[in-house]
This record gives C-alpha cells, sequence and structure tokens, in this order.
C-alpha cells in the first residue's frame, strides 16, 4: 500500500476544497445568509452526494480497469486533458469573488440538507471529475480497484467536509477578511490552476 499516494490525494483534495468554487462559495453565502448550523446542512448534502458519483466509478471503472489497460490508458489522458481544460477555464475566468449575505425566504435544515444532495448527484461534472481525478491514485497492488475507489471516495469527502464545515463555522470571519483583502482572489484562482495543473501531469505519469 502506497501511503504516499493517499498524502498526495489528500493534499491534492484540501488545496481544491479552499479553493473557490460553487460548492465552497454556496456554503459561505448560505451561512451568511442563515446561520452557520444551515451551512453545515448544506455542507453534509453536498458531501452526501459524492458517494454516489464514488459507487458509479468504482463499478463503472473497475471493469475498464480489468479488461484493457489500453482503456485505461486513454480514460486516464482524457482526464488529465480534462483537467487541463478547467485550468484554462480558471485562468480566463474573473479572479473576483462575489459573496451575497442577503438573507432570503429561510428554508430548513433538511430541506437545505436535501438540496445540497441533488445538486451534487445531479451535476454530471462532479462525476467527469472523479473520473479525471481518481484513477491516478490508486496506492494498492493487492486491494480490489472498488475498494481503492471507496477509499478514495471516502478520504475526499472526509477532507472537503472538514474544510467546508470549517468555511461554514467561520463564514463571519471569511467573509470579512476577503472584502478586506482584494489580492486573496487572485491566490486563491492561480491555487487552482497549480492544482488542476499538477494532477494533470501526475495522472500522465503514473502508472496503473
Amino acid at each position: 500500500m502506497n501511503y504516499e499516494t493517499l498524502y498526495a490525494f489528500s493534499l491534492a483534495t484540501a488545496a481544491l476544497a479552499i479553493s473557490p468554487g460553487p460548492d465552497n462559495l454556496y456554503v459561505l453565502t448560505q451561512s451568511l445568509a442563515n446561520g452557520k448550523k444551515y451551512g453545515l446542512a448544506t455542507t453534509a448534502g453536498l458531501i452526501s452526494g459524492c458517494l454516489v458519483h464514488t459507487t458509479l466509478l468504482a463499478f463503472g471503472l473497475s471493469v475498464i480497469i480489468r479488461e484493457s489497460d489500453a482503456l485505461f490508458l486513454g480514460i486516464k489522458i482524457l482526464g488529465a486533458v480534462y483537467l487541463l481544460y478547467l485550468a484554462i477555464i480558471v485562468y480566463r475566468s474573473d479572479s473576483a469573488l462575489e459573496i451575497s449575505g442577503e438573507k432570503g425566504p429561510k428554508k430548513g435544515l433538511g430541506q437545505l440538507f436535501k438540496q445540497g444532495f441533488v445538486m451534487n448527484v445531479l451535476n454530471p461534472k462532479v462525476t467527469i471529475f472523479f473520473l479525471a481525478f481518481f484513477p491516478g491514485f490508486l496506492f494498492s497492488d493487492t486491494l480490489s480497484t472498488v475498494l481503492q475507489f471507496y477509499a478514495l471516495g471516502l478520504v475526499f469527502m472526509f477532507v472537503s467536509g472538514v474544510i467546508f464545515c470549517g468555511i461554514a463555522v467561520l463564514s463571519g470571519t471569511i467573509s470579512k477578511f476577503l472584502v478586506h483583502n482584494k489580492n486573496v482572489g487572485p491566490v486563491l484562482k492561480w491555487l487552482q490552476i497549480i492544482v488542476f495543473i499538477g494532477i494533470a501531469l501526475y495522472l500522465l505519469l503514473s502508472e496503473k
């Protein structure tokens, strides 16, 4: 078992969770608008949805890995290309962070959990991202690929969940910091670009 691979996966996941994206900004705005526990409920829904994508990946891609080395190599190359495409999209995007703490009709905790879950499960970009991100981080020659994908999924959920919960709990402090520090946006933007490019290169260089 290669623990260095798991550490690298954890660090990459943490960097992506910290970088501004629709999920963590949604958690931040829900926390600002309705309160910390509502941000935590949103986080729980979003993270739970990842289990669905992990299951699809584990049972779908594991068959491909067993059947064809060449096809798996092709998937890794396409995954790397997709991650480089995401890096280009981020590069072209505005680095300014839009944060709205305006209060609207307050939803219940269960509603926010359900909304976060559905948002995640019905987002095909999450499945594509998992497909691009996970294959290069398989960490064992003895464990089945299904178990390895589930292990990576649980690590992804845990690391992202901890960071998203931190965003919810510290939402007021974070929003004030972002408002008063205009240079944070560009820094986080380039962090995201570097992480996408780094994972793409890692995928291309990694072996099955």
